[in-house]
């Protein structure tokens, strides 16, 4: 079982947070910063080779921290709860759920939409957060300090013509997300919720190979990996009755 002791007497000291999608960039960044606040990381993603490259990357970072990958199929909710189920017998109790599966499909025009597109982003974008939520709820409600944190886009709120199946998915995975917070507030009666669920809404991400390729190129208003790492680590230093059902906004409002 996982020490909750003082150690560096941060929020996320001694918690245990999983990350699903945590190959990526901004899964990388999150390893870390996890990983750095003292927390043991529990990453899952469907590629096993990048998942062992962020994996490695942030034990190597933080020495005698504890980083651990399991690869795990998030479109089949019987491998989700697995995932969970392992994750808490293993390390003794769950903190936290970080969502980062992501995927993006769009055209030019509200006519051109091709409804493929929804297809796949109705799985990527809102079925793995309805079968991650259902399979970590229970863990986290348990949790002095369980949180929720699903990683949204401007978009959400103000859709562009070409961005219909995309904005239609974030918007429903918003939704689940809220209903989400709801049963955390209920759950905690008089005295408010013990456990969180929060959306952090961005426009688009950016990070350090991206500037390298464009070098020129300003990415306005886009959120640096780095600094939506920073944010997801600050959803747990905040009472769970400020974040719980919030979005909080890295990017300005359309």
């Amino acid at each position: 079982m996982t020490d909750n002791g003082s150690g560096n007497g941060g929020a996320l000291d001694g918690a245990v947070v999983a990350v699903a999608g945590a190959a990526g960039p901004a899964g990388r960044a999150t390893l870390l910063r996890l990983a750095e606040a003292g927390a043991t990381v529990v990453a899952a993603d469907a590629s096993p080779e990048r998942l062992a490259e962020a994996v490695d990357a942030a034990r190597y970072a933080h020495g005698g921290a504890t980083v651990t990958g399991d690869t795990v199929d998030l479109l089949d909710p019987a491998a989700a709860r697995a995932w969970a189920d392992k994750t808490e017998k293993e390390f003794g109790r769950i903190d936290g759920l970080v969502h980062l599966v992501g995927g993006w499909r769009g055209g030019a025009t509200f006519g051109e939409t091709d409804l493929a597109d929804w297809d796949l982003l109705e799985k990527l974008l809102i079925r793995t957060v309805q079968h991650t939520s259902l399979a970590f709820h229970e863990a986290l409600k348990r949790s002095d300090r369980g949180r929720f944190v699903l990683i949204s886009q401007s978009g959400a709120a103000a859709p562009t013509e070409g961005n219909a199946a995309y904005a239609a998915s974030k918007a429903a995975a918003e939704a689940w997300t809220l209903a989400l917070a709801d049963s955390f507030r209920k759950a905690g009666g008089e005295e408010g919720p013990r456990a969180a669920a929060a959306i952090l809404v961005i426009k688009a991400l950016v990070h350090d190979a991206m500037r390298a390729e464009r070098p020129n190129a300003k990415f306005a208003g886009f959120t640096d990996v780095k600094d939506l790492a920073d944010a997801v680590a600050g959803v747990w230093d905040r009472p769970a009755q400020e974040v719980n059902g919030q979005r909080l906004w890295l990017t300005p409002k359309p």
